[in-house]
């Protein structure tokens, strides 16, 4: 039997009254909804009558079905019949069990009373032990027998179990018999471990037993033990978000219909029904009348295209049982363009760019720029090819830049993800130089065109020659050096940075490189390319290996591509950071020292010759 339904047919959680030891209950018994022993495994298989007794007391089964069977009590029943049972009874109340077995059987409990005991097929008497927490089915027929029997729990509240055992005691001498109060059958066939309580937590909600879920579509969800994992895909515009949601009370039963009311912010339109499809909501609010049991509620965008971020709450007779916030994108509002690269004479905008693209955003791919689509609030827009074309804005392509386009798209609207870039590339003709271009995005669903901001698109030459330049002509030990290098082509303008700068080899007196532009991972320092104006820069450390020793020196930068001519040979000077001083700085002072006491010996002589 399904968790969906059981609590509507156990019936037993509007108890009133515990009056003489006999429960008082206010609902009638539902249709029967007993699982049938033969439903069950032989002798593994034990069965708990879900079915509501409007009796004085509960009530053994009278056939294999479990038809008759009825418990006093029950506040729930999971729906296994094996080794893992569990159930929650009031004290005092009483469950009806009944199997299906072929041996010798037993039912024995670590409390309360078994009483009323009886097999099916066999006219057997059944037996107990002193205390009742043990009843004794000795005989059976030649095939398999159903039993029956009702457990009267304690009026202590607390944890009890109780144990179907099958099979024949053995005594001690080893001989096979009919069990007895003190030798119960061997094997363990199903096993229940039962709550006792004084007071029933059924009938509210309960968040320990409930699921709510944002999900991409709406479907009967119900709670099955496991925590809330909420969607992670990006609702893209025109798409429905859908949150589906299982109520129950602490037993992990339904609840009582009621009033579900949902409402959303910022005028997202809701919809709220039974698990599975749903049409578009017309509203911020919708209500439906349901006992929360797998429902679903659908939401969508206030404003077609629009974008809306909407926080969404569920209310089950005026509680609140769910939060949700959710984000739908809007079409397409802006285009942001970046990590522009320069293109080499004569190239296609599909070519080059790849180790641009690596070190400028990871993703190995050609290309010369990089486009990011955002919506109207700034959330990015996956712009593939279902929802929209690239092109060149009018007037952008000329025969220095004679097209533009965009060849790879995005495949994500995560704005932290590498995904979320297209990359764009543009042509070269034979002439180096600059111009400003711009790109647009054409919306297949709504003919929206967007247009970016202008760019600057520039081509140029392959590097021809190259120089080398310090940031400080002078350094201590410990400062940090920056060496800029610049490359130009044969006509002097800025080289492309479409390909690597090519092997090289530095040698700069007390200078360590620490790092250099090459990103992390995707290729050798001979890989790297320059930036878009044809210049890439290096760190050194000054003196942090060996220490510096003051001086003046010359270093040696050389790339090896033959076209790019002789070696540069920066020059700087170091000192220790300490006292600077030379003998020459000495021994100037002495002379300057020596100079200034004639001066006053001059002036001393003066002075006595007019006194005399």
């Amino acid at each position: 039997m399904s968790k969906t339904t059981l609590r509507k047919r156990i019936s037993l959680v509007a108890v009133t009254a515990l009056t003489a030891g006999v429960l008082s209950v206010v609902a009638a018994p539902a249709a029967n909804a007993n699982v049938s022993a033969a439903n069950g495994t032989i002798n593994n298989s034990l069965m708990v009558a879900t079915n509501a007794s409007t009796q004085p007391t509960a009530a053994v089964s009278g056939d294999a079905a479990g038809t008759a069977a009825t418990s006093k009590g029950l506040l729930y029943k999971d729906t296994s019949s094996g080794l893992a049972q569990s159930a929650v009874v009031l004290t005092g109340g009483q469950l009806s069990f009944y199997a299906e077995v072929s041996t010798a059987a037993a039912l024995s409990a670590t409390g309360g009373t078994f009483s009323d005991s009886v097999t099916i097929s066999d006219s057997v008497v059944e037996t107990y032990n002193t205390a009742n927490t043990a009843t004794i089915f000795p005989l059976v027929g030649g095939g398999a027998t159903y039993i029956a029997t009702l457990w009267t729990a304690p009026a202590t509240a607390g944890v009890y179990t109780v144990s179907l055992l099958t099979g024949f005691s053995t005594n001690a001498s080893g001989v096979s018999g009919v069990p007895t109060a003190s030798l119960l059958p061997p094997t363990l066939g199903a096993f229940i471990t039962i709550q006792v309580t004084a007071t029933s937590a059924g009938g509210t909600y309960s968040p320990s037993t409930s699921i709510c879920q944002v999900s991409t579509a709406g479907a009967a969800s119900t709670y099955a033990g496991a925590g809330v994992v909420d969607s992670t895909a990006i609702f893209a515009n025109g798409d429905a978000a859908y949150i589906n949601y299982d109520l129950n009370d602490a037993y992990g039963t339904n609840l009582d219909s009621g009033n579900i009311t949902v409402t959303s912010t910022n005028g997202a339109l809701v919809n709220v029904g039974a698990g599975g499809s749903l049409a578009a909501g017309k509203a911020t609010t919708a209500i439906f009348t349901s006992d929360g049991a797998s429902d679903t509620v659908r939401v969508g965008q206030g404003t077609t295209n629009a974008p809306v971020t909407t926080t969404v709450s569920i209310s089950y007779n005026g509680t609140v049982v769910c939060t949700k916030t959710i984000t739908i994108r809007g079409e397409v509002a802006k285009l942001t363009v970046e990590n522009i690269g320069t293109q080499a004479l004569g190239a296609a905008s599909t070519d080059n760019g790849a180790q641009w693209m690596a070190q400028k955003t990871t993703v190995r791919t050609d290309g010369q720029f990089t486009v990011v689509a955002t919506d109207s609030a700034g959330n990015v827009v996956n712009t593939t090819e279902a929802i929209g074309t690239y092109a060149a804005a009018t007037g952008s392509t000329s025969t220095l830049i004679p097209a533009i386009t965009v060849n790879t798209r995005s495949t994500t609207s995560t704005a932290t993800s590498a995904d979320r870039y297209n990359f764009g590339g543009f042509s070269c003709g034979a002439t180096a130089g600059e111009a400003s271009v711009k790109i647009t995005f054409t919306s297949s669903a709504t003919a929206k065109v967007t247009t970016s901001d202008a760019f600057k698109a520039r081509c140029a030459g392959d590097a021809s020659t190259y120089t080398v330049s310090l940031n400080q002509a002078s350094y201590k030990q410990g400062d940090l050096a920056k060496a800029t290098v610049r490359f130009l082509d044969s006509k002097g303008n800025k080289a492309h940075n479409m390909s690597g700068v090519g092997a090289n080899t530095w040698n700069l007196p007390y200078m360590t490189a620490i790092d250099s532009t090459i990103a992390a991972g995707v290729g050798a320092s001979s890989q790297t390319v320059t930036d878009a104006n044809g210049e890439i820069v290096y760190t050194f450390a000054v003196g942090t290996t060996t220490a510096a020793v003051a001086g003046t020196y010359t270093g040696l930068a050389t790339y090896d591509a033959p076209a790019l001519g002789v070696s540069s040979t920066p020059t700087y000077t170091l000192s220790t950071g300490g006292d600077t001083t030379t003998n020459a700085d000495v021994l100037k002072s002495i002379v300057a020292l020596i100079a200034s006491i004639n001066k006053q010996i001059q002036a001393l002589q003066k002075l006595i010759l007019q006194r005399l």
